[in-house]
């Protein structure tokens, strides 16, 4: 599986000099053999691998307000052990917001960062690669309560970037191919 992520990785053409320094970062993550996956929560190994997936349709974002992060984000989870990145997408659309996909309706990984985490289990790091995944915001989303307080559509215009992910601001720059 570690060439399976290494190929998702070298796969992404980096936005601007932080996320090449984060996917020089990942790549020598996984080529230096370490673990890639959680095993146990919140933090083992301290380092782990994330598939965030950001639903899009048109010029909006469907973000969750995430209970544990407290904060906006795009959907996403902890890849299990040996499992695709892309198999965690279809799988964790499934249990966190109830839609259905198939793995060849996945492309490649949009970004890659190598972030602390925040929240009420903050101090670990986590290597998320980030998938664009188009959606129907007209279709119906039944978001896990126990995980979110609420999920929503936004604007482009008005994500709250104050309340979010450090790092979306720069994803929707390179989803929409301008300067972050």
């Amino acid at each position: 599986m570690k060439d399976r992520v290494h190929s998702e990785l070298v796969s992404i053409t980096a936005h601007d000099a932080l996320e090449q320094q984060h996917l020089r970062d990942a790549i020598a993550w996984v080529e230096s053999g370490a673990p890639l996956f959680r095993i146990e929560k919140p933090a083992v190994p301290p380092k782990h691998l994330v598939s965030y997936f950001a639903l899009v349709c048109d010029e909006h974002i469907l973000l969750v307000d995430h209970k544990n992060a407290e904060l906006w984000l795009p959907t996403g989870g902890h890849v299990e052990p040996d499992e695709d990145p892309r198999a965690t997408v279809v799988r964790e659309l499934k249990e966190e917001l109830g839609i259905d996909i198939r793995l060849d309706q996945i492309g490649a990984p949009l970004m890659v960062t190598v972030t602390e985490t925040v929240g009420l289990t903050s101090g670990h790091t986590d290597a998320s690669l980030w998938y664009a995944v188009a959606a129907n915001r007209n279709e119906p989303i039944e978001f896990d309560p126990i995980e979110f307080h609420d999920a929503r559509w936004f604007p482009f215009s008005e994500v709250p970037f104050h309340r979010s992910d450090p790092h979306l601001r720069r994803f929707l720059a390179k989803l929409r191919g301008t300067e972050g």
